[in-house]
C-alpha cells in the first residue's frame, strides 16, 4: 500500500509496511537523520517530530497514521519560532552531547508557536517528555525564554 503525505513541505510517497514506525521510515527511507532514535517507546522525545503542527514521538507512530498528514521534522521546521529557537540555542551554548537536542528544539518550537510568553511552570510542562543525559536542562529553559523575548521584540 504506497502511503502519500507531505514531509517538511514536499508530498512524499512510500510503500513501507504500514506498521513501520514513522521515525525510521524518516531516517532510512527519506534519508533525514536529524531525528533521533532514543528509547522506542516514545518516553524520551528524541524521536519528536511536528504532526500537523503538533510535537509527535515518531517512533511509536505507524507510518500508515501520517497519510494525508504533515510531517515536519527538525531539518524542515522553519516558523519565526524555530529560528528564534535555534539562535537562542547557539547563543546559550545549550548543546552538550547534542543527542536529544533536535527533539528539545522541536518541542520548543512548538511551544513557543503556542505560548509565545511561557512561564518556567509552561517550559516544565511542554519539555517534560524530553528526556537530556546531559541535564542541561537550565540552559534549555534559558534558552527558551530568550527565544521568547526575541520573539516578543520583532516588529510586525
Amino acid at each position: 500500500m504506497t502511503i502519500e503525505f507531505q514531509f517538511n513541505g514536499k508530498t512524499v510517497r512510500t510503500d513501507a509496511p504500514t506498521d513501520k514506525p514513522l521515525l525510521w521510515v524518516i531516517r532510512e527511507d527519506l534519508g533525514a537523520t536529524g531525528t533521533k532514535f532514543g528509547c522506542g517507546i516514545a518516553q524520551c522525545g528524541a524521536c519528536t517530530i511536528h504532526l500537523d503542527g503538533s510535537p509527535t514521538r515518531s517512533c511509536v507512530l505507524p507510518i500508515a497514521a501520517v497519510a494525508g498528514r504533515s510531517v515536519t521534522t527538525v531539518e524542515g521546521v522553519d516558523s519565526k519560532a524555530a529560528m528564534a529557537i535555534r539562535k537562542a540555542w547557539r547563543e546559550l551554548d545549550v548543546v552538550q552531547c547534542g543527542y536529544c537536542q533536535s527533539g528539545q528544539m522541536m518541542s520548543a518550537t512548538a511551544l513557543l508557536e503556542g505560548n509565545p510568553s511561557p512561564s518556567d511552570d509552561d517550559i516544565d510542562n511542554a519539555m517534560g517528555g524530553n528526556l537530556c543525559r546531559c541535564a542541561t536542562y537550565h540552559r534549555i529553559r534559558a534558552a527558551i525564554h530568550q527565544a521568547a523575548e526575541d520573539l516578543s521584540g520583532e516588529t510586525a
